[in-house]
């Protein structure tokens, strides 16, 4: 797995390790606690014991602090010199972060200026509810432009106080994949994907339960093919372009017959499966072939490439729920807590889902041989 960076070809993306906002809460606040249902509040800041004197640039000891109704040390104002960001910026930010973990609590301890100039030190604590419950300390750097923050194993990420916005509005103005769903796309979902991806083929399963949970969502399937690792998936994705200019559907039933032959797609096969899945979506195999080779449809490949750069997309399946990325893969994320993710994005943005208090409770996995009474 590769990062934008290391690649040969910098119009290519390949797939990467999971890091993005679920990953980047984790990563900050170096703990995993539990997925509830619904956004969490800092806690106030009662007046709380006074450290002894740290040393400059010092905070006080978490641990050393903690209490029953307020786990945390109060704030001091030499911790707080810098002249942005605010704290109601930054608590915007975890809250747009951490805000669906109903269980998650924290304080912000300190902002200050660095060494580097225009860059910024934050300093936040945080645990979880319950009495054994341990206080870390997350860390993390906003850039001089104020848009991103570089976080402990999380790279760059966006930062303010709406992060996920500019991402949003521009995948509302430039994603142009088939879509499924509402026709609207105050809550759009944008699944970044390669034809020739098994994880892909896998996750359209989770899509398809998506598309039935949010019935006001607009669900687009952008094409992202790894060309440097799928030696198909470009020519699979023109075909693709060709079959969407017929119609959405013929697009997903051309998708659907691609995934059901993925394993045999090589250099020497995939004319034929490709013309075949085509052929089974109802169009004429021939023509999508010859559509695929022209310079107007590979050029239209490479813009979906250079959209998924644009956006940050290092890996597939990913999911843009209204500009937060997502993994879109149950092993990074089960899907009681992805529910909870795209719930509590539209809450943040102010829209209406259509998911019912049914469909977001939490439902317990099946059974096992393990787990069934002897």
């Amino acid at each position: 797995m590769k990062n934008l960076s290391s690649m040969k070809n910098p119009s290519s993306i390949l797939t990467a390790a999971l890091f993005l906002p679920l990953t980047v809460c984790i990563a900050i606040a170096q703990s995993a606690p539990a997925m509830p249902s619904a956004p969490a509040a800092q806690t106030p800041s009662p007046p709380p014991q006074t450290p002894s004197v740290p040393v400059p640039l010092a905070l006080p000891s978490p641990a050393a602090s903690a209490a029953p109704a307020d786990p945390f040390p109060a704030t001091s104002p030499r911790y707080f010199t810098a002249a942005s960001p605010t704290v109601e910026t930054v608590n915007s930010f975890l809250h747009s972060m951490w805000g669906f973990d109903t269980n998650r609590m924290w304080r912000v301890m300190a902002i200050m200026p660095t060494a580097a100039p225009g860059v910024t030190k934050v300093v936040a604590f945080v645990t979880t509810k319950g009495s054994d419950a341990k206080v870390q300390s997350a860390i993390f750097y906003v850039t001089p432009d104020g848009k991103h923050a570089i976080g402990q194993g999380s790279g760059v990420i966006p930062f303010g106080a709406n992060p996920f916005a500019p991402l949003r509005d521009l995948l509302k103005e430039r994603a142009n994949g088939a879509a499924r769903g509402a026709p609207g796309k105050d809550l759009e979902l944008v699944e970044f994907a390669d034809l020739q991806c098994p994880v892909c083929k896998q996750a359209q399963s989770t899509v398809d339960q998506i598309v039935h949970d949010f019935p006001n969502a607009h669900v687009v399937f952008q094409l992202l093919p790894l060309v440097d690792i799928h030696s198909s998936a470009f020519k699979a994705a023109a075909y693709g372009i060709c079959a969407q200019k017929q119609s959405d559907v013929a697009f997903f039933k051309y998708a659907a017959g691609v995934f059901d032959t993925q394993e045999a797609l090589t250099p020497a096969t995939d004319d034929t499966l490709l013309r075949a899945a085509a052929q089974r979506a109802g169009l004429d195999g021939d023509a999508m072939a010859a559509c695929a080779k022209t310079p107007a449809t590979r050029d239209a490949v490479a813009a979906d490439i250079k959209l998924a750069e644009d956006a940050g997309v290092e890996q597939t399946p990913m999911l843009s729920v209204n500009g937060r990325l997502l993994p879109l893969s149950s092993a990074d994320i089960p899907y009681d807590t992805l529910k909870q993710l795209i719930q509590f994005q539209a809450t943040l943005d102010g829209v209406n889902s259509g998911a019912t208090p049914e469909t977001l409770a939490p439902h317990p996995p099946p059974p096992t041989l393990q787990s069934l009474p002897k």
